[in-house]
């Protein structure tokens, strides 16, 4: 996910993609322990897309200025 895509959502959207990327996290997790994952790269992904999201919520709270949504 693209840092122009998260920016262009609305905050709840944001939100809401954060808390389903946690909660991919955190089944992929147990697949890798288990011995199931079929990717472990996207483990990385996510991760990055979830530190994506949370810079941007940032960004936004320390200038609300620049809030379009």
């Amino acid at each position: 996910m693209k840092v122009e895509d998260i920016r262009a959502l609305s905050v709840g959207e944001r939100d809401q993609k954060l808390v389903d990327l946690k909660h991919e996290l955190f089944n992929m997790r147990f697949q890798k322990g288990a011995g199931q994952l079929e990717n472990p790269g996207k483990i990385k992904q996510i991760k990055r897309d979830i530190a994506r999201i949370k810079t941007v919520n940032s960004e936004l709270t320390r200038n609300p200025k620049e809030k379009n949504n």
